[in-house]
């Protein structure tokens, strides 16, 4: 077990998620890259999409605003803000619709009231303090029970804290895909980009959903494997 040198197992399962979230990431960069230079038809630029499929939805409480950086594109469901990269908030290109219908769709969600997003937010109060502990936690009673034979109850409470990431990282996935789906439905019955434009969104979003896939199968295969280290030293 890991107690007795099994580090090495950590390492590799580490380094296998890794690898595999570098090789999805570094693909959606490049698919966003190859969609960037797609000019839109329609001459309208990220916020003017956002801003449209807003009104379309009939939310009119929600800003469209630009913030700094790449791929720091969310929601804001408390200050019920779109919040857009500069490049997607200006650029006028089937990425930045992609993007733009996306983070709508989340406020889509919110407006209505969808129970994925419900939860999650619920979640993340409780997750942003069990995802920052857990590690520790896990590894402070794998240490006690290698100097002591005690420090069991630490591990699965760690381990408990851990669960908590994996099953909000879960719950992310129903929120994410829905999110895209709203987004692609709008942009097809609006007539908002040519079927190139719109293949090319649906595509870029399929790889940015990929992304949220990798994380929740790590998170679950990490979980998995420290469970199996810990629970099998009471044999």
């Amino acid at each position: 077990m890991m107690l007795g040198g099994g580090y090495m197992g950590y390492y590799i399962l580490v380094g296998l998620i890794a690898l595999i979230s570098w090789a999805v990431s570094n693909k959606l960069k490049s698919k966003f890259k190859h969609y960037s230079k797609m000019h839109l038809q329609n001459g309208m630029s990220g916020a003017e999409i956002a801003e449209k499929m807003l009104h379309d939805n009939g939310i009119n409480d929600v800003k469209v605003i630009s913030v700094a950086g790449q791929l720091t594109d969310h929601y804001n469901p408390q200050k019920k803000t779109v919040n857009l990269s500069e490049g997607v908030y200006h650029q006028r290109n089937a990425a930045a619709a992609a993007v733009a219908a996306h983070e709508c769709g989340h406020a889509v969600q919110h407006a209505k009231a969808y129970s994925w997003l419900t939860m999650r937010s619920k979640l993340v109060p409780v997750v942003s303090v069990a995802s920052r502990m857990s590690m520790f936690v896990i590894m402070g009673g794998i240490i006690l029970m290698a100097m002591t034979g005690f420090g069991m109850i630490v591990s699965i409470i760690g381990l408990c804290l851990y669960a908590m990431g994996t099953l909000f990282a879960f719950i992310t996935l129903p929120v994410e895909y829905d999110a895209s789906n709203r987004a692609l439905a709008w942009l097809e019955s609006s007539r908002m980009l040519t079927q190139q434009e719109h293949d090319g969104a649906k595509d870029a979003l399929k790889w940015a959903a990929r992304t949220y896939v990798v994380a929740a199968l790590g998170s679950l295969a990490t979980l998995l494997y420290f469970a199996l280290q810990i629970l099998g030293s009471r044999r």
